[in-house]
């Protein structure tokens, strides 16, 4: 869309523009990143704007350039991601930038992809002025689900649960509903319209019936992919919410599971069982679901499959919903997580506590992910396979 050209725009102020435009389409791009793009005049003012909105469909670049039309000429664009210089489902941003004139270009984080990366130097070999860096870590943290997904070469994975003070998801009776305010769980939808697919294990399928869909009052949402861990394939059975047809679902069993039940009802994936016996293994679900261009992952549940993420070095960020609340008794938050003693604890940095209603929600990064640079600070490092830009 155009903007309005009554005042020059600092390139600083248009890369905030650009990364909240990229943020309008998280959840919907995927294997794709998100990407803002705002085009300034030779005089600085905004004249066009877009973001990348799905994939298979126009770059932010060139959703900005047709905005701008000629005004572009001998202008700026102010984009989160370096432009590609590929030709995949869409042309080269690259070329598309260099034909409509752009005489500046200014990106905020490096395309880590093989195929796609070199737009800078092919701008730049053509005459235009490219800077980059701008706001790279404000750029990084609104793509760190991609950008994650490309340095480990499997989706990024964000662990959520709902919890009273002392660590209880349920009562000693099981009773569960509702632990937390309508606030917080309006936020997990959030959550759940933001990433590709949401997993759960077969305690939580028996347990709950949850329907796991994103439900966001008037918006449009693309569902994620439900994923139930049902190692024995005794967990989901026809009748389930999961199976209700509003999202795609996959039902994860192992290799020896009988499945004649499930036949029509959903697809059915074998997996490999964990090296102790114990469920899947954690790295085979998440290689299986990232061939299926899922770059991000909700684990939503229960505490004996996030337990298993975590012994598999698997989670990325957790967001924690806490309650305030004593039960005293009933299921705790996690279980076995491969930990014995206290110098094994899984220590976190707390990066955000937000107040939804009455409770508290805490977001935190496992420390040894930032020590070895998979965070917002460290994009662009990895060389990752095809992108599908």
């Amino acid at each position: 869309m155009a903007t309005s050209a009554a005042a020059p725009l600092g390139e600083r102020d248009a890369m905030r523009r650009a990364i909240a435009l990229a943020a309008r389409a998280l959840g919907a791009t995927s294997p794709n990143p998100v990407v803002g793009c705002v085009i300034l005049d030779a005089r600085g003012r905004a004249v066009g704007e877009g973001w990348h909105a799905q994939a298979g469909g126009p770059h932010a670049e060139v959703v900005a350039l047709r905005a701008a039309g000629e005004r572009a000429r001998g202008g700026t664009a102010v984009v989160t991601l370096e432009p590609c210089n590929h030709t995949g489902r869409t042309g080269p941003c690259a070329q598309a930038l260099l034909d409509a004139g752009i005489a500046r270009v200014v990106y905020a984080v490096a395309d880590p992809t093989p195929a796609a990366t070199g737009g800078a130097g092919a701008l730049a070999d053509a005459g235009v002025d490219v800077e980059g860096g701008l706001l790279a870590d404000e750029a990084a943290a609104g793509n760190e689900a991609w950008l994650t997904s490309m340095l480990r070469h499997r989706p990024f994975v964000l662990w959520k649960y709902a919890a009273t003070l002392d660590g209880r998801t349920a009562a000693a009776d099981g009773t569960s509903r509702w632990i937390t305010s309508p606030e917080a769980r309006a936020d997990v939808h959030r959550l759940r319209a933001e990433a590709d697919a949401v997993i759960v294990g077969s305690g939580t399928a028996r347990t709950d019936d949850p329907q796991l869909s994103a439900r966001l009052p008037d918006t449009e949402i693309s569902q994620p992919l439900r994923v139930v861990v049902d190692t024995t394939a005794t967990a989901v059975r026809p009748g389930a919410r999961v199976l209700d047809g509003t999202a795609p679902t996959l039902i994860a069993v192992a290799e020896d599971a009988e499945v004649g039940h499930l036949d029509g009802l959903a697809p059915v994936v074998r997996l490999p069982r964990a090296a102790g016996g114990r469920g899947l293994d954690i790295h085979a679900l998440l290689a299986e679901v990232y061939g299926r261009g899922v770059r991000s992952v909700l684990l939503e549940g229960g505490a004996t499959l996030a337990g298993a993420f975590l012994a598999a070095d698997a989670v990325d960020k957790v967001v924690g919903y806490l309650a305030p609340a004593l039960l005293g008794a009933g299921p705790a938050v996690l279980t076995d997580a491969g930990i014995g003693t206290i110098s094994q604890a899984l220590r976190l940095d707390v990066s955000e506590v937000h107040r939804l209603g009455p409770d508290l929600r805490v977001t935190a990064v496992p420390r040894h992910q930032h020590a070895a640079g998979a965070g917002p600070s460290a994009p662009g490092r990895a060389a990752a396979s095809h992108p599908a830009r």
